[in-house]
């Protein structure tokens, strides 16, 4: 099953419509090529256009999609962008590129691996963070501290069969636990998982930011494991572990080269300007209804940006080591990547291009075609 990491309701509807028509119903100011630092490159009625679904635009994790919106950086550099959202239920994101309803996917590098293990021709085009920007977070009565106290506890993921679901799985595998000695339930995010803590129908959920911040500020669940950031993956995995990324099938890319190019060029100078800006910062350029709603306040928000916003990488550069790691825990949950080259999982000329555009210097060290 394709991994999918659907958004809470409550915010599902108002993130489809701030994302589509550069957010000009938001607040925050319209992206457009002349609301950055530079105008854009062409007349927007003659650029091309390319369709992003992004798996839950809202979360933390997958900012850098709408933030390049906000900045006016797509149109900056040449091309207009529809984002949509996943929706909790619905197609997910990487499933709505490969079915070709969208061109691009915000999504976990990871689904390249699963997608080629089932003959399926799918490239990472930029990686975004180093870090699944998770965190395992537990009743403090569950007394959970590392992968082993998972042992007899339920564990809440946003679905079975989900990027969170066989994320757990290999924390609890390199703990020394099976898939049998713990339970697994399905509870979204947002909303439905601080209910699931509350109730007490988990003992703990995997999730991201803002969701994190909510359990916290309502002193529902503490952090049991964390995921949030570069360091905090390798303290728990080994090593870093690549996640957010820009998915596209490997055809259209071949034959929207230029189009795939300037979208790049548009994420890596939004990753440049995560780098050299604060989350008070960054949190001002977003739509209201991300950084403020029913579950979080923006205080909260900011404050959860500041504490996990190492997760994402300032150039767009697969990170050495990282596709290795991915490779590992897809084989840990079963996947057969006997036929999958690391080489053909992701690219970085359209990143490196990039960044030679822009003026800046890469500081990730890459990855090589062995990960």
């Amino acid at each position: 099953m394709m991994m999918k990491r659907p958004i809470f309701a409550a915010a599902a509807a108002g993130a489809v419509a701030l994302s589509l028509a550069a957010c000009g119903n938001s607040t925050t100011p319209a992206a457009s090529g002349g609301s950055a630092s530079g105008s854009a490159s062409a007349d927007s009625s003659t650029m091309p256009t390319v369709k992003m679904m992004v798996g839950g635009i809202d979360k933390q994790i997958y900012l850098p999609y709408q933030l390049a919106q906000q900045l006016g950086y797509y149109e900056k550099y040449g091309v207009k962008m529809e984002l949509s959202t996943e929706q909790q239920g619905g197609v997910g994101a990487e499933e709505a590129m490969a079915s070709g309803q969208v061109d691009m996917a915000g999504a976990w590098y990871i689904h390249t691996v699963d997608f080629q293990a089932k003959g399926k021709k799918v490239t990472n085009l930029i990686q975004l963070s180093g870090a699944p920007g998770e965190r395992i977070m537990c009743s403090p009565n569950a007394n959970v501290h590392s992968g082993a106290d998972l042992k007899g506890k339920t564990v809440g993921v946003t679905d079975l069969g989900s990027g969170t679901d066989e994320l757990t799985q290999f924390i609890a595998s390199k703990a020394g636990l099976s898939k049998n000695d713990y339970h697994t339930i399905a509870v979204g995010a947002g909303a439905t998982a601080i209910a699931a803590i509350q109730r007490g129908s988990a003992d703990c959920v995997m999730t991201t930011q803002p969701t994190v911040g909510a359990l916290e500020s309502k002193n529902l669940a503490v952090p049991a494991i964390d995921l949030a950031s570069a360091d905090g993956a390798k303290a728990a995995l080994g090593s870093t572990l690549p996640s957010a990324g820009l998915l596209a099938q490997t055809d259209w890319v071949n034959s929207h080269q230029d189009e795939a190019q300037k979208v790049v060029d548009a994420l890596v100078d939004t990753m440049h300007w995560i780098s050299t800006h604060s989350a008070q910062e960054i949190a001002d350029k977003l739509p209201p209804a991300f950084v403020q709603n029913s579950t979080i306040s923006k205080d909260d928000y900011v404050k959860a940006l500041d504490q996990d916003k190492g997760q994402f990488l300032p150039d767009g550069i697969m990170p050495a080591g990282g596709p290795k790691t991915v490779f590992d825990e897809e084989k840990t949950i079963g996947v057969d990547t006997s036929k999958v080259n690391i080489a053909d999982t992701f690219d970085q000329k359209y990143a490196l291009a990039a960044l030679k555009l822009e003026g800046y210097t890469a500081t990730t060290t890459p990855a090589g075609t062995d990960g």
